[in-house]
């Protein structure tokens, strides 16, 4: 036997529940605070917040397949989506599918998977690919479907799916599977298990000629959103992305054994990194806009200008930090006025300052440099 689904007993993974069981519980009660966060968003930042948390997964999990999408293409798709106005032309069509796929997973995560919604899922991400033979339906073609890489005349298969003659019953399993473990079906998991073994079963039928990346991820984030009661804005595919050496590592190693335990333990620690990086930006946003509250009224049109732009690289700011001659490129100022101005949101309490003479260096005073969410157990309270 080379690949789990040429095990004798394949589907019937092997896996221990409970050393996930302190990570579920964590997981659970930062999903009632992700909520809890964004109800507090000012009502008219609300549905751009959430745009913006998508647009960022779309980015992210077509990245991870090699594909590097517009960023607001894809945002106007999303805003088209949910009912906003939006002055660009219709996006290209893989921004238009990503966007249109996303939107979707938001709005009916609670509703059980199946061929309709899968097969309208490729068919979005699809649409204006020529190349292939199925577009909205499981792979039809007799040859192997591979993953490999290497040169051309020596390939290294890192995993071989199931022929295509099996896919359409191993998806009818899957997706009763899937149905039947949700909190309302009739053998439910916990959260992460649930999702992290949906999306290693999925990915080890692979089902379509291409795409099943991407779906899979989806899959991914609709067991999350079913095991938390609202729709999931897990920063997953951004996290998949930072690690995605491991990921196709873990996988690899996944795809070869019914033994998945390693793997399922790994995905739940991917599951709280992300989760910590929502947060961790949610935050930022509600300190931004309790610093533009609490200042109104007391800015320069070029210290206006300034500081939105810091806020707009995110919570690690700028990279290397605001230096007072990257104030004045961004804002026209000279430099006594530059050195005036950006002293004056030192005293705001605006920025803080760090090092001295041609190091000096402002920073966001309610930013953070963040790594990449990580969490250890022990962190957990």
């Amino acid at each position: 036997m080379r690949w789990n689904w040429q095990d004798p007993n394949w589907p019937n993974f092997r896996f221990s529940l409970a050393p996930l069981a302190e990570r579920e519980g964590f997981f659970l009660r930062q999903s009632g605070v992700v909520v809890g966060t964004v109800r507090h968003v000012p009502d008219e930042e609300r549905l751009p917040l959430v745009i913006e948390l998508i647009s960022t997964e779309a980015l992210k999990t077509s990245e991870i397949e090699g594909e590097i999408l517009d960023r607001e293409s894809v945002q106007s798709s999303l805003r088209r989506q949910f009912g906003l106005q939006s002055d660009k032309p219709r996006a290209a069509p893989a921004e238009q599918g990503i966007s249109d796929m996303l939107a979707d997973l938001y709005r009916r995560w609670g509703d059980p998977l199946g061929d309709a919604t899968l097969f309208q899922w490729h068919r979005w991400l699809m649409q204006g690919r020529t190349e292939l033979r199925t577009i909205g339906g499981y792979r039809k073609h007799p040859e192997p479907m591979q993953v490999v890489s290497g040169r051309i005349d020596r390939p290294k298969v890192h995993f071989e799916a199931p022929p295509a003659s099996f896919v359409a019953a191993e998806m009818a399993r899957f997706c009763r599977w899937f149905n039947d473990t949700s909190p309302i079906g009739e053998t439910p998991l916990p959260a992460l298990g649930r999702a992290g073994l949906a999306h290693l079963y999925f990915e080890s039928i692979h089902p379509f000629e291409d795409g099943n990346g991407r779906i899979g991820r989806g899959v991914a984030e609709m067991a999350l959103a079913q095991g938390a009661g609202q729709p999931s804005l897990t920063a997953l595919s951004l996290m998949i992305h930072r690690r995605r050496k491991d990921y196709y590592a873990q996988l690899e190693a996944a795809n070869k054994t019914l033994d998945v335990d390693p793997w399922l333990n790994w995905f739940a620690d991917l599951v709280l990194a992300a989760q910590a990086h929502t947060l961790q930006g949610l935050d930022f946003l509600l300190a931004s806009t309790r610093l533009w509250d609490r200042l109104r009224g007391q800015l320069n049109e070029r210290q206006e200008k300034a500081l939105s732009r810091l806020m707009r690289a995110g919570v690690n700011g700028f990279v290397g930090g605001l230096s007072a001659s990257k104030y004045m490129a961004l804002t026209g100022a000279p430099a006594a006025t530059a050195r005036r101005d950006l002293g004056n949101l030192v005293e705001l309490g605006a920025l803080r300052r760090t090092g001295q003479l041609k190091g000096t260096r402002y920073w966001l005073a309610h930013g953070q440099v963040v790594t990449d969410g990580d969490i250890r157990v022990a962190d957990y309270p």
